[in-house]
């Protein structure tokens, strides 16, 4: 299958297209684990890996400054769930942190989008960390998927709780960001369902890193109990806002002709 470059806007010096020199797959695998901060070997990279990945049925897409520097990078893989539905799971995106901020986030992702288009995939999933504010506002609001389900220690370890988006690719994208959110939130409500406004809506700290690690493992827990009330009814998160300085917001709807 051939590989064909994918551009982000010209304007804001860099563009995005899909890896396929050896070289390429080695500095991706360089700036994932300097994003990260990972310098254990069991979270490295392999260059062989991603090349195979992009080979059959995956992704790895880069962004590049004019200059040829690599400043993000994307990849992902075919994946299919217990119930027999086919997509594109999109394993982690890193951008510089130099870079971000410019919308490289949202160019790898649409350049994703493109490469799983084209073997065939019609929806993409990922997972985040359901306490983080701006990624989730980034994530439904702004690219337009929608939260389908929490895992409890996603990797098998504590801590890593993850929210499964789930996004529609065969709608055009970007969608205009959804907004809207109840002013009435407050720290009391963090980690519960509540109604209002004609929705249901469910809040979580606006910075949840400023939490003492003791605050955030109940909120975990707060939080699982909450989502897995929403998603049990069939209910889909499809947007995140923040209230004030101190919360954010997820809203509730039917799941109904969503992806």
């Amino acid at each position: 299958m051939p590989h064909s470059s994918v551009a982000a806007d010209a304007g804001v010096g860099y563009d995005c297209r899909e890896l396929t020199q050896y070289s390429e797959f080695r500095e991706a695998a360089a700036l994932y684990a300097r994003v990260f901060a990972y310098t254990e070997q069991e979270y490295a990279l392999n260059a062989n890996l991603l090349t195979a990945l992009a080979r059959n049925g995956g992704s790895a897409v880069g962004a590049f400054a004019d200059d040829g520097g690599l400043i993000g990078f994307a990849y992902g893989f075919a994946g299919c769930d217990a119930s027999g539905t086919h997509f594109h799971y999109s394993q982690a995106a890193a951008v510089d942190a130099s870079q971000q901020g410019r919308g490289v986030g949202q160019a790898l992702k649409l350049a994703q989008r493109d490469v799983a288009l084209r073997w065939g995939q019609q929806s993409m999933r990922w997972t985040f960390d359901p306490l983080l504010a701006r990624n989730a506002h980034f994530n439904l609001s702004s690219l337009g998927a929608v939260g389908i389900a929490f895992e409890r220690d996603y990797y098998a370890r504590p801590d890593t709780d993850r929210l499964v988006v789930s996004w529609d690719l065969t709608r055009d994208a970007p969608r205009a960001p959804r907004s809207g959110a109840p002013v009435t939130l407050t720290r009391e409500d963090w980690g519960r369902v509540v109604h209002a406004d004609d929705a249901d809506w469910i809040a979580i700290p606006a910075r949840a890193d400023e939490l003492a690690p003791g605050e955030r493992s109940v909120l975990r827990r707060q939080l699982e109990s909450a989502m897995t009330e929403v998603f049990r009814r069939g209910d889909v998160l499809v947007s995140a806002s923040r209230v004030d300085e101190n919360t954010a917001v997820y809203r509730a709807t039917s799941g109904k002709g969503t992806a």
